[in-house]
């Protein structure tokens, strides 16, 4: 062992060293989730640039090349199981498919989620497609769904498995392909944008070949506002009283819950974009006709213009918005005066409605000096941008993980709202902090309702800030990183194995450098 560092004898241990493997011919490289462009290169050989670079325009990357929430397929699943009369098919590595049928599991999903298996052999002779299409046949039951969603993950996506081919419909089922690898779709809230805009796109042409099934309940006899994002139950109830003023209904929340909500959805006068990252959604709305407004009723100033805005989509008389918005912000107004709320927040998620919260924040008086969302920046997100920037804070579109928590940690703020791993760091530094997903959307934000809804959680968590100081005290002398634990004697440090493989990731960096100027 030549002038290498070892940490005890078992470097001299016998290695029994394998056969090299032989590629067979035509056989797709063996790749995993985190291959990044070496899967896209795959994916490209295999047909599939048109489907990546629509993805590119759709959901443009950020500073990292794969996402940093969960497997993006999530954000798709979840959609489709939240849909009643609604089956879901996934085509991947099984370790993808357990980790998302657990997952979805784990928030709640009570259906079977169906799996097509493959192997080297299946995927390199397309017997795979072969074995999709015969469990989508099977599948395909009028009486027990409406429609059979198929889900390509990474590897088959790579190896351009055509679901494209597949029927549209089979027994009158209709049949929804769609692709959701990993090094497409930056973000599992935007693969929930996938699914929604195919499902969209597929009842449009459904509208527009004749007559279709009206959704359960009578049709709403005024214009209707479609709601673009996944929105806490009690927001949609709010946003119709606050179009009933004008004259107008709200209409459903897309992503649906039944098919036929589609069709509603479509028949709309304007659609709200309150998640601005639904790209794909929003496209076959225009193609229908029909206008996209963005930002959402939060706070006072933020009610006003969405009111406003709505008014002039629908080219209503100023009196007549004027009469709506007297209606609510008074209310609003007393509500935020009602629960105010003292202190530095720093927001960061990756649900879309970062950049509402954080508005709602300011006008309940929270200084919040930074906002990271994951999903990109976009002509429906642009208002409350500018507008959060008026008001000091700064925005940070596609933000990384990196940029969230180096903002907490400069900031040193009175709380942090974020995802896991930067609660979990906060609170290391203890800093006071809450998971966005389960503390900050599981509450209203529009109108009078969500006008100081946060307060109270908001206000209790910054009050903890001594039990978090007499926590970090208490496990001060238990270490960190490499010294965390208990020891019965010093840690065997060896920092001179973290330089010299410090040293061995330059040079390979500095050879790819070189590979690539080639």
């Amino acid at each position: 062992m030549n002038k290498e560092v070892t940490y005890d004898a078992s470097a001299e241990a016998q290695v029994i060293k394998g056969e090299p493997r032989v590629e067979t011919v035509g056989e797709p490289p063996a790749l995993g989730c985190h291959s990044g462009s070496e899967m896209e290169d795959a994916a490209r050989i295999a047909g599939q640039s048109e489907l990546l670079d629509q993805y590119a325009r759709d959901y443009p990357q950020g500073p990292h090349d794969k996402p940093q929430s969960m497997c993006p397929a999530f954000g798709s699943l979840r959609v489709g199981l939240r849909m009643k009369r609604v089956a879901t098919v996934l085509s991947g590595s099984a370790c993808c498919v357990y980790g998302l049928t657990f997952v979805s599991h784990f928030y709640g999903a009570r259906r079977s989620v169906g799996y097509v298996p493959f192997n080297s052999e299946t995927l390199v002779t397309g017997k795979l497609f072969e074995d999709i299409r015969a469990a989508v046949y099977d599948l395909a039951d009028p009486e027990k769904y409406d429609a059979v969603v198929v889900t390509n993950l990474c590897v088959p996506t790579a190896s351009g498995v055509p679901l494209r081919l597949l029927p549209n419909e089979i027994n009158g089922v209709r049949i929804v392909g769609i692709d959701v690898p990993g090094f497409g779709i930056p973000t599992h809230a935007e693969a929930k944008d996938v699914l929604a805009g195919a499902m969209l796109a597929y009842a449009r042409s459904e509208v527009e070949a004749g007559p279709v099934s009206a959704p359960d309940g009578a049709r709403q006899d005024r214009p209707t506002v479609s709601l673009l994002g996944e929105m806490f139950p009690a927001d949609p109830v709010m946003v119709g009283q606050m179009l009933a003023p004008l004259g107008l209904a709200a209409g459903p929340v897309v992503p649906c819950r039944e098919w036929r909500e589609l069709y509603a959805a479509l028949d709309c006068g304007a659609v709200a974009a309150i998640h601005p990252f639904y790209t794909s959604a929003i496209r076959e709305f225009e193609a229908a006709g029909r206008p996209v407004l963005g930002s959402g009723p939060v706070g006072v100033e933020g009610t006003a213009a969405w009111l406003s805005s709505i008014g002039d989509a629908f080219g209503l008389p100023a009196e007549t918005v004027g009469t709506a918005q007297n209606a609510f912000l008074p209310a609003i107004k007393g509500a935020l005066a009602a629960a105010p709320i003292s202190g530095t927040v720093t927001v960061s998620g990756y649900e879309g409605s970062e950049l509402l919260v954080a508005r709602l924040l300011i006008e309940s008086g929270a200084s919040v000096p930074y906002i990271g969302t994951a999903c990109a920046k976009s002509q429906w997100s642009a208002q409350d941008a500018d507008w959060l920037e008026a008001h000091g804070a700064k925005v940070q579109f596609r933000a990384s993980l990196e940029q969230d928590c180096a903002a907490m940690e400069g900031v040193k703020p009175d709380l942090a709202i974020g995802t896991t791993p930067v609660v979990q760091k906060a609170k290391q530094l203890g800093i006071p902090a809450l998971y966005f997903t389960n503390l900050i959307s599981a509450r209203p934000l529009m109108g009078p309702a969500g006008a100081g809804s946060l307060a109270q959680v908001i206000n209790a968590a910054i009050a903890n800030k001594d039990r978090m100081d007499r926590m970090r005290d208490f496990f001060e002398e238990v270490g960190t990183e490499d010294t965390a634990g208990i020891w019965e004697g010093d840690p065997n440090l060896r920092p001179d194995f973290r330089a010299i493989n410090q040293k061995k990731l330059e040079r390979q960096a500095k050879a790819a450098k070189a590979q690539e100027m080639i």
